[in-house]
Order: structure tokens, then C-alpha cells, then sequence
């Protein structure tokens, strides 16, 4: 039992792009460090989750990232960006901002686990109206909803915060709500919670 290995949970995936897609050297990378009973957990945040030794956390992030594959911790922290399949093209809906947003917010500790989601346009495969916070690109702006949430008979549509904003306003924006929420938020709060709890019109204010 003493010698018995720690384990942690990873999320992992093959970052933003058309889709989410992994090739089959990201696959077989990720299978060096299955047993042959284990399961690969697929979350609805195009993430997968996998468990590897605690010792081993900076090896094997690194053999990851150089296969391609972005690693994000588990836990109550921003999650990866959620997004559409960019079915328009790569200028067209945006791609290096979702990059750039994801690349900004991903990993942030939080009260609890945070849910971002994008869409480059208003089909909104990404599902921005129903994650805590959803950016939405209309034109060459951006709208941001808060509030949303999927689960539950309560479910409800997120609340338009801000719109017609530019890719540097956006990041501002979001980094903001994010910064408020882990300063204002209380531990294991939702952000659901938290923004009923203060209200839609406080966090514009701020």
C-alpha cells in the first residue's frame, strides 16, 4: 500500500482549431501512459481527461506539448475554451482571438470550476448562451453573455453584458468578470450563484 502511486487528473486536448481533432501521434502519446483496464473520460468542454502519476507531472506535460497537445489542470479552474467548428474559415470567424482569449483565461484558479465558451458567429454551435461566460462574434465585434447554464431544470440563456467590442476590449472584458469573481466569488460558489447573488447590473458597473 506504501508504494501504491499518486495520480492526478490532466485535461488534455489538441487546442483550438477546425473541430476538435487528434491526430494519431497525440493519440498514441496518451496511450504510453494508459494501463490497458483504464478509460479515457471525454468531457463536453472537448476535453479529455487523463490520470498519470503525480512524479511524473512536468515529464509527461512536456512529451504532451510536443506532440501538440494543450494541458489544462482539473479542478476549480477556468476551463480550455469551448468553441464551434469555425465552419466559415479562420479570419473569417475569428480563430486567433479565440486563440488569444484561451490562451489568456485557461488555467485560472477560480471559486469554482468556470465554463467559457466561443462562437464565431450567431448560429452559436460553441453553445456562448449556455456557459458562464459566452463571447460571440457578430461582424467584426464581439458580445459577451454571462449567466448561462446548461444543467438542471432551471436551466437558463445568458444575458448579454457587453457588445460590439473589439478583440482588446474582449480580452479586457472577460479577464475582468474572471478577476471579479475570484476576488467577490465565495469558495465552491458557481458563477451562476455568484452572479445572481450580486447581480448582472454590479458586474457591468465594475
Amino acid at each position: 500500500m506504501g508504494n501504491e502511486v499518486k495520480k492526478i487528473k490532466l485535461a488534455v486536448n489538441g487546442g483550438i482549431s477546425f473541430g476538435a481533432k487528434l491526430n494519431n501521434k497525440q493519440l498514441l502519446t496518451i496511450s504510453k501512459y494508459m494501463s490497458e483496464n483504464e478509460e479515457l473520460e471525454l468531457t463536453t468542454f472537448q476535453q479529455l481527461y487523463i490520470e498519470i502519476p503525480e512524479d511524473k507531472q512536468t515529464k509527461i506535460t512536456e512529451e504532451f506539448k510536443s506532440v501538440g497537445l494543450e494541458c489544462y489542470p482539473v479542478g476549480n479552474f477556468v476551463k480550455s475554451l469551448r468553441t464551434c467548428n469555425f465552419c466559415k474559415g479562420e479570419e473569417e470567424e475569428g480563430m486567433a482571438v479565440a486563440k488569444e482569449l484561451n490562451r489568456r483565461i485557461a488555467g485560472k484558479p477560480v471559486p469554482f470550476t468556470l465554463k467559457v465558451a466561443y462562437t464565431g458567429c450567431p448560429v452559436g454551435c460553441g453553445e456562448p448562451m449556455l456557459s458562464d461566460i459566452g463571447v460571440m462574434k457578430v461582424k467584426e465585434h464581439y458580445n459577451i453573455y454571462v449567466g448561462g447554464k446548461a444543467k438542471g431544470k432551471d436551466a437558463v440563456v445568458g444575458s448579454l453584458l457587453k457588445e460590439n467590442l473589439t478583440p482588446n476590449e474582449l480580452y479586457y472584458a472577460v479577464e475582468k468578470i474572471i478577476d471579479l469573481y475570484t476576488q467577490m466569488g465565495k469558495k465552491r460558489e458557481t458563477f451562476y450563484k455568484f452572479l445572481t447573488r450580486i447581480g448582472c447590473d454590479q458586474l457591468k458597473s465594475q
